[in-house]
């Protein structure tokens, strides 16, 4: 669904919804995994090394912007530097590539259930949901940004593209929760090589 279009008033409750429960809806998935999980040692470094890629990316997309915690939609302004210029969900990419990771850890019936999750929670729910918030927000400048950004295919920016502000500060506030959650799921999915 385009930004322009307009919803359904019960899909864009769900939603609504969705996002402001996509913390719970997270956790929800990882234990799915976690009680999933038949991991291998091979599996766990190719699983770990995605893993931290997207623990990567994230730090990286956070610290570009200053408000993405809380159970509403927020901008102050359109952020369209970093990662952000190489797709436009670069948060929602690292998550992925974390799920998939520990999915990968886990085993394959595993990544089928993460896959088909991440399809059904960020692409068609959480994102449009977004999407919907931003071209009110911004409208022309959003528009193209969209043109020229895909929502998760990644592009070739520029340098120029890439160059823009970063906060350290964001990462220490907000982002610390999830390098720390990161760390402990991980070593949970580790730990059942073991019972």
């Amino acid at each position: 669904m385009s930004p322009s279009e307009t919803t359904r008033p019960d899909l864009a409750r769900l939603r609504a919804l969705t996002f402001q429960y996509r913390g719970a809806i997270w956790t929800l998935l990882f234990v799915l995994i976690l009680l999933l999980a038949k991991p291998s040692v091979c599996r766990a470094w190719t699983g770990g090394v995605l893993v931290v890629l997207g623990q990567l990316l994230r730090i990286w997309g956070a610290g570009c912007i200053r408000l993405y915690r809380g159970e509403k939609v927020k901008a102050v302004q359109l952020t369209t530097w970093g990662p952000y210029s190489i797709v436009r969900n670069p948060l929602y990419v690292a998550n992925g590539i974390m799920g998939l990771g520990w999915a990968l850890m886990a085993g394959w019936a595993a990544v089928v259930v993460f896959l088909a999750a991440f399809v059904g929670v960020y692409v068609l729910l959480i994102v449009p949901h977004e999407e919907l918030f931003l071209k009110a927000r911004f409208g022309a400048q959003y528009d193209a940004y969209c043109k020229k950004v895909k929502a998760f295919i990644p592009r070739l920016p520029s340098l120029q593209e890439l160059s823009g502000p970063w906060s350290f500060d964001v990462i220490g506030t907000s982002e610390i929760h999830t390098m720390i959650s990161t760390v402990i799921a991980t070593v949970l999915i580790l730990s059942r090589l073991y019972w």
